[in-house]
């Protein structure tokens, strides 16, 4: 049996095979705070890379960035029956606003507050608020807002990044005069979701429409960005919700329409979060640790000298800071490439399986014959660990950013033949059963938006995960009900 730096393997068992990779790659612990993570440099480095390219493009889409409060008056919350009832058992409640020692010297709670603030689950409630008060004329409109921050859910079963008491994550609001315009608000950032998600994270999506069991609770429509993790469960990637007139309503965001009509406005919220490095492990690594895509890698070349004593040292160091330096000139996507040196006191061993486990790219070693040779020793990631050559320094030099395009795309072929690959067009409730109580993925079949379908599915661990945007309109018969419908739903377990 070949051996691996992670134990267990992804087959024997993936949940802890998933645990182990972090810990190898050191991106994040577990806290003394119940459910919440202490995100490590290198994992924090993942999410400013991926912080970094969705700014641009969602400033790129006309969106500007602003902060709202962490504390929201609980008041703000009971406006929207439907949303607080879908946050309800998740909400952090702040009843308190200081704290006294009593006789026995231990801090106790003191000044009950006269309304409770929930620590946020989520802002459309405080923004409503706000919104409110600046949209006043359809001359305000549209208004584009983007928030990056933290959220609590008070989750029962937390899984580093996956699912977290606390987590990291961007949310877009907008406020729209037409229902056409906030629609297309929405499908437009679902879109550029997509296109981070496949273009940047080398991670193909399926996109659709959440049923209404799945929705985010208080939208008219909800859509989604669906992910395939290598245990072939599902991993909602992204949602963009339209809200419709309900926030506005709810919060009053009212404004006058052209005709001089007083009216409710049109919204729509969005975000990601942190669970997008949980579906990039889940996607790409392997049992020697972390995979990163190229564009999205914190460090895309690292260089390991190799030397004997403190005269070989001083040459091939040279030589290393040279190349880096020559490399650092170069752009990759619109940016200077990430090249680092690690010149640690450490076995050169050591440091290679480091990295390995980090999921760099590539890695160049370099010693006295490679510099004779006006060459590198190269690894890449993607590829088994033994799998090295010797390259010409020029010859890398000038070929390197087509060879980071190259694992680039070759990550995200391997990730679209195994979601393929794990695709099944189911026919029949028997065809189902068997489907998900054998190896499962996604299924694909005939089925109606229904409540009712939830029997059959509940025991199986299974959700409705989307109904896809494309596929064909030719109608079927849902295989639960027997009724005519004109549209398949994927159907997956799911994280």
């Amino acid at each position: 049996m070949t051996k691996t730096a992670i134990t267990p393997t992804r087959q024997e068992n993936y949940p802890e095979w998933y645990q182990q990779v972090i810990a190898a790659a050191d991106l994040a612990e577990a806290s003394p705070v119940r459910g919440c993570m202490v995100i490590k440099p290198w994992g924090y480095a993942i999410w400013e890379a991926m912080q970094r390219d969705l700014d641009q493009r969602i400033k790129a889409t006309g969106h500007v960035n602003a902060y709202f409060p962490l504390l929201i008056p609980l008041s703000y919350l009971e406006r929207e029956a439907k949303h607080v009832a879908g946050f309800a058992k998740e909400c952090a409640v702040v009843t308190h606003h200081r704290l006294e020692a009593n006789e026995e010297g231990r801090l106790i709670p003191a000044g009950k507050l006269e309304e409770p603030y929930v620590i946020r689950p989520t802002s459309e409630t405080i923004i409503g608020e706000m919104f409110a008060k600046w949209v006043q004329s359809y001359r305000d409109l549209p208004l584009l807002i983007n928030q990056w921050a933290n959220i609590m859910r008070w989750e029962m079963r937390t899984r580093l990044f996956l699912r977290t008491t606390e987590f990291l994550w961007q949310e877009g609001h907008t406020v729209h005069e037409t229902k056409q315009e906030a629609v297309e608000e929405t499908l437009k950032m679902l879109a550029v979701y997509a296109e981070f998600c496949e273009n940047i994270l080398a991670m193909p999506v399926i996109k659709g429409e959440k049923t209404a069991s799945e929705r985010f609770p208080g939208a008219v429509n909800t859509y989604c960005i669906e992910a395939m993790m290598q245990d072939k469960k599902a991993l909602q990637a992204g949602t963009s919700h339209f809200l419709g007139q309900n926030f506005s309503k709810a919060s009053h965001i009212e404004f006058l329409n052209q005709a001089g009509e007083r009216q409710f406005a049109w919204t729509t919220s969005w975000g990601v979060s942190t669970r997008l490095i949980g579906s990039l492990i889940m996607v790409h690594s392997d049992d020697d640790g972390l995979v990163l895509p190229p564009k999205i890698a914190p460090e895309q070349i690292v260089i390991l000298p190799i030397y004997r004593n403190e005269t070989d040292r001083s040459k091939v160091l040279t030589y290393c800071q040279q190349l880096q330096q020559e490399l650092q000139g170069l752009n990759y996507h619109h940016q200077p490439l990430r090249v680092k040196i690690d010149d640690r006191d450490l076995r050169g061993g050591d440091k290679n399986w480091q990295w390995v486990k980090k999921g760099v790219p590539v890695r160049l070693e370099i010693g006295l014959r490679d510099i004779d040779n006006q060459a590198v020793f190269m690894a890449q990631r993607h590829l088994p660990v033994s799998q090295k050559q010797s390259v010409l320094r020029n010859e890398f030099v000038a070929t390197v950013t087509s060879l980071l395009d190259t694992i680039q795309n070759a990550l995200l072929v391997k990730a679209q033949d195994y979601l393929q690959a794990n695709t099944k067009e189911i026919n029949t409730l028997a065809e189902f059963n068997e489907f998900f109580n054998g190896e499962g993925g996604f299924a694909s079949c005939y089925a109606l938006d229904d409540p009712a379908i939830e029997e059959f599915i509940k025991p199986l661990k299974v959700s409705a995960r989307c109904i896809p945007f494309e596929q064909t309109k030719e109608a079927g018969i849902c295989i639960f009900t027997g009724k005519k419908v004109g549209y398949k739903t994927i159907f997956a377990k799911a994280y």
